[in-house]
């Protein structure tokens, strides 16, 4: 499912965006050690696959990448704010806007437009 820059414009402001894209970039630091140490590309991959397929589909890839969203949630109320955000600072971020961040950035990862990551795919630089 991808999500054009425009389509993502009109659901949030820039500004918002831009929260999104710096709590994603956070997210992206503080998931591998919120979920332990990975050791290489395929244990990172295992570790997403919830099925075991070889390759993390989109719903795996925001499940995965929301374990950060939801662990700095404390009163569970879909947005991150306050004390919440990451180094206690910014704009407000709902889970709504963060989504559409990681839709994003999978249509990015996925090179090959199968709507799965590959290993590859997965640990590329963003694109």
């Amino acid at each position: 499912m991808a999500v054009s820059a425009r389509a993502l414009h009109r659901l949030a402001p820039p500004a918002l965006l831009m929260a999104c894209v710096v709590l994603a970039c956070l997210v992206l630091a503080w998931v591998p050690a919120a979920h332990a140490q990975v050791q290489d590309s395929q244990e990172y991959l295992k570790r997403m696959d919830s099925d075991g397929d070889g390759r993390v589909s989109h719903d795996e890839y925001v499940a995965w990448m929301s374990y950060a969203f939801d662990q700095r949630d404390a009163d569970h109320d879909g947005v991150l704010q306050g004390e919440e955000l990451p180094g206690r600072r910014g704009k407000p971020i709902t889970r709504t806007a963060h989504r559409a961040s990681l839709i994003e950035r999978f249509a990015r990862q996925d090179a090959n437009g199968d709507g799965y990551l590959s290993a590859r795919e997965l640990l590329a630089p963003p694109r």
